[in-house]
């Protein structure tokens, strides 16, 4: 018995719109995860990129358990001496809601040339309108 191994030439790249009203944080960062690293097809490779793209509308309408909008924070250096900066999410929710998301997707990819090349096929928007209609992607529900 050999083991299969998807070939560049093998991977068909699909596109999907998933619709972020009302769903939890993690539990859509998780699930885009898998479909960007391509972990829901049978021709999954751990070396090869063989993921989706992947379109996020509604990035407003997410939602945090807990009281994770008002203590959880999302920390960065600016590269400066003292330069620690730290947003809350309930701050970064009203002003950049598709970076919440980005931020909890991209920490769950590899950290390496692949995870970033996966990272690219994100797309996430704060309202319901995306410019990818040609593109012809398909709704996926979970």
């Amino acid at each position: 018995m050999k083991s299969y191994v998807a070939r560049p030439k093998d991977i068909e790249r699909k596109w999907y719109v998933i619709d972020a009203t009302d769903k939890v944080l993690g539990r859509l960062a998780t699930e885009v995860a898998t479909i960007l690293r391509g972990k829901h097809k049978p021709i999954y490779t751990p070396y090869i990129d063989t993921g989706d793209y992947v379109i996020i509308i509604n990035a407003e309408k997410i939602r945090l358990t807990g009281n994770k909008l008002t203590q959880k924070e999302y920390v960065y250096h600016t590269g400066y001496s003292g330069g620690r900066r730290a947003i809350r999410y309930d701050k970064l929710m009203a002003t950049k809601p598709e970076k919440a998301i980005e931020l909890a997707v991209k920490g769950m990819l590899p950290h390496n040339i692949m995870g970033r090349a996966m990272y690219r096929k994100l797309k996430v928007y704060a309202g319901e309108n995306h410019n990818h209609e040609a593109q012809q992607p398909e709704v996926y529900e979970f």
